[in-house]
């Protein structure tokens, strides 16, 4: 049994790698492609022009608000491996589609179905659940979250590099159609990455939830109402679980703003106080963060040290410290570049510390009052992608709003924001009161 929960880890490990590698390639030229097919379809106007850009990233993430806590509740049905192969087939269509978009629109609708298939991470964060115990839960999550640090090092890095190949490159790309199509290859990549990730999963990934631990057919006869409750009300959830959940998405939704208008402030011109930066240069400042990411969540977490720390004081730290890097953000210059590490690392720590924490308070506040933890994870990833919805649409807009204002209301605006939200998310805790053992309250 130890051997096949091993097993199981090793193989979700990897095909969660390969497909946060995907997923995280588009992340240095996402901005770039938008603000190109914005000012294509007449968006001309700075202001505008970036409020696109918001919108596009919400779009993928009320695909996944909408769907997500549906998979969830599924993979508690028919378990999680085929929920999480239909995630992996979902990014490799879609990935594509999206790297041949020429209009707003196109892009719009293909980002929208990528979401709308994509819940492995919640199935993901059940799978471990479903296989480790309470003493596992919080090193295991470590290394889900080790994977998203090497995905966020590698992705970004290889993204940047493959983005527009024709000038890059040159030789078989120095043609007409890459020169019109800059983006395609990384999304071609990301896709065929995917791919790889199916077929891995198809071959090697075990199940992990019995069929006799399954959720009933007719326990579920009207479960669609009882996710679209969870979801308004979280009538049925633990006070302590609504808590977790609320945190998480406060959190998310300031991450969520910084994410969405970082690229936007790198790559302003340095006369306007921006870096200058391109997609190759975003890209190795992402790898960095995803190389701090993997310290933290996958060595540090895995530590003696971290597993005889109080998660919730953990927890409590990071979202701190990832605030004050935010708050930083707008202030870097491009030059000394290594002074723009310094809140990039405190980002990357404070993000590393508050997800494995996080999930693991609330997958032994879930498992301690006996709730199908694919129903809470699908909660929380639901509630997790409103806050990627909302994040991301105020962001564009108090960008746009206050990207060429002088005095006070300028750029530095929306990063201001973003650290205040971090408080929010730490006052919001205090009410936390633990039910099962193991934690201090």
């Amino acid at each position: 049994m130890q051997k096949t929960q091993s097993s199981g880890m090793g193989i979700l490990f990897l095909v969660v790698l390969i497909d946060l590698i995907g997923l995280t390639l588009v992340i240095p030229f996402l901005t770039y492609f938008i603000q190109d097919l914005a000012t294509g379809d007449g968006f001309t106007d700075v202001g505008s022009r970036d409020l696109w850009v918001g919108i596009v990233l919400a779009t993928y993430t009320f695909g996944q608000f909408l769907f997500t806590p549906i998979l969830g509740a599924l993979s508690d049905r028919v378990g999680r491996r085929p929920i999480i192969m239909i995630g992996l087939l979902s990014n490799t269509i879609f990935f594509i589609a999206f790297g041949l978009a020429q209009s707003l629109w196109f892009a719009l609708i293909v980002r929208f179905l990528a979401g709308a298939g994509n819940g492995n991470i919640a199935v993901a964060r059940a799978y471990i659940g479903d296989i480790s115990t309470d003493e596992q839960l919080k090193a295991r999550m470590g290394v889900i979250g080790a994977a998203f640090g090497l995905g966020f090092m590698i992705g970004p890095f290889i993204g940047g590099i493959l983005t527009d190949p024709y000038t890059n490159f040159g030789g078989f790309f120095e043609t007409g159609w890459w020169k019109s199509h800059p983006y395609f290859l990384p999304c071609l990549f990301a896709g065929l990455l995917s791919f790889m990730s199916f077929i891995l999963a198809i071959r090697h990934l075990p199940e992990s939830l019995p069929i006799e631990a399954r959720a009933k057919p007719e326990e579920n006869r009207n479960y669609l109402g009882q996710l679209v409750g969870n979801l308004i009300k979280i009538r049925d959830l633990s006070r302590p679980v609504q808590i977790l959940i609320l945190v998480n998405a406060i959190f998310l939704t300031s991450f969520t703003i910084m994410h969405a208008t970082f690229i936007l402030f790198t790559g302003m011109p340095i006369e306007d106080g921006g870096l200058g930066f391109d997609a190759k240069e975003n890209g190795y400042l992402f790898a960095y963060v995803g190389l701090v990411g993997v310290l933290v969540q996958g060595g540090f977490m895995r530590s003696s040290l971290a597993q005889r720390l109080d998660s919730r004081k953990m927890m409590v730290f990071g979202i701190l410290i990832c605030g004050l890097g935010i708050g930083w953000i707008p202030y870097l210059r491009p030059e000394p570049f290594l002074l723009g590490l310094i809140p990039m690392t405190f980002i990357a720590l404070g993000n590393g510390l508050f997800q494995p924490t996080q999930n693991t308070l609330l997958t032994l506040e879930a498992k301690s009052t006996s709730l199908d933890l694919g129903r809470v994870m699908g909660a929380q990833e639901g509630y997790g992608a409103m806050a990627r919805i909302i994040g991301p649409i105020v962001a564009a807009f108090v960008w746009a709003e206050t990207v060429d204002n002088p005095g006070k209301w300028d750029y530095h605006t929306v990063f201001r924001l973003s650290f205040m939200l971090a408080i929010v998310a730490v006052i919001s805790q205090l009410a936390l009161r633990l039910s099962h053992h193991g934690e201090e309250e």
